[in-house]
Order: C-alpha cells, then structure tokens, then sequence
C-alpha cells in the first residue's frame, strides 16, 4: 500500500506571540478535524489547562470550549503553535512513519511574530529539524532565540507521566516569561 501526501495545518499565530510551540506533524485525528492536538488522549490541552488553571474560561475542561475558542485562549496567553514539517508521506499518525516530508518555511513565520521570545519542540522528532529552526533565526538576525526540547504530548510517548510532562512544560513557559 503506498503512503499519501498529506498537508498539515496553517500556523496558529499572532503578532503578540511569545513561545511557538512546534511539533512535528499532525496525527490522523489532528488532520481529520482540522485542529491542532485534536486527539481526544492527547496532553496538549490538558497540559495547558494546568499550567493557567484560573483563566479557564468555563468550568470543567478547556477541550470542552470550541476549538475557535481554545485556539483564542492559546494566543491570549502569548502561545502559538505550528509543526516543522508542511507536509509528508505517512500512514497512521507516528512520526516513526514519516516520510519525504518538507520543512516549513521558518524565516515566513518570524516575520509574523516580531514578539517571539522563544520556540519549543513538542517532542523528538520536532526537535530533530531544530537546525532548520535555527537556520531561520540566523537568516532573520534573531540568531539568539532559544530552543527548547519538550516531552511530548503525544499518547505515544506513555513513558512520561502527566505530571513528569507538566514540570518540564512549566519550566519552559516560564522561562519564556508566560508564567
């Protein structure tokens, strides 16, 4: 059976962003609706929800809000989220499966976000084109922005507990000032 070529998501950004988080590629339930961090396991959401747990706008949960909704609350924090990749090959949803993919286009997106503090990879993967990353940040004159490598949120990466994550998640957006 031969792999598609799939697109991903366009950039979730504002020009108030200050922490871009990255992941690698959009899951199969991500792409089928349409959302970023659209799998109902996924710790993304929840992830955040603890990091500002007195600025959910709703009682319950934030996956309870539309996604409009939590895409608004994301950017009002000062978070914008997009992936490394813009499209690939890939059956499923592991980035083990990932294959011809084509990297986004970086120095495009900085010039979006001139409040960019830092950039975070969600995961290994998205991590392994950090080069890419900082091959843009040099070309834009921004050759100091840090990069972080976070856990992934990912139901695949079930090695790291939700607190293990949430620790290493806080750590990040602190020091990006968000906290």
């Amino acid at each position: 059976m031969s792999e598609l070529r799939l697109t991903g998501l366009p950039p979730l950004v504002s020009g108030a962003t200050r922490l871009l988080i990255l992941g690698s590629f959009p899951g199969a339930a991500s792409l089928a609706r349409q959302q970023y961090y659209g799998h109902p396991y996924n710790q993304f959401w929840p992830i955040l929800e603890a990091l500002w747990p007195e600025e959910v706008p709703v009682q319950g949960s934030i996956r309870t809000l539309a996604y409009e909704a939590r895409c608004q609350w994301l950017l009002a924090r000062g978070l914008g989220v997009w992936d490394v990749y813009a499209s690939c090959e890939r059956q499923g949803s592991l980035d083990a499966a990932i294959r011809q993919p084509v990297v986004n286009d970086f120095a495009a997106l900085l010039a979006q976000c001139p409040c960019l503090q830092a950039i975070a990879h969600n995961g290994g993967e998205s991590f392994s084109q950090a080069r890419h990353v900082r091959a843009s940040l040099q070309a834009s004159g921004r050759p100091d922005l840090p990069l972080y490598k976070l856990p992934s949120t990912s139901p695949a990466n079930a090695s790291w507990r939700f607190e293990r994550k949430l620790a290493a998640w806080r750590e990040v957006v602190h020091s990006a000032g968000l906290l």
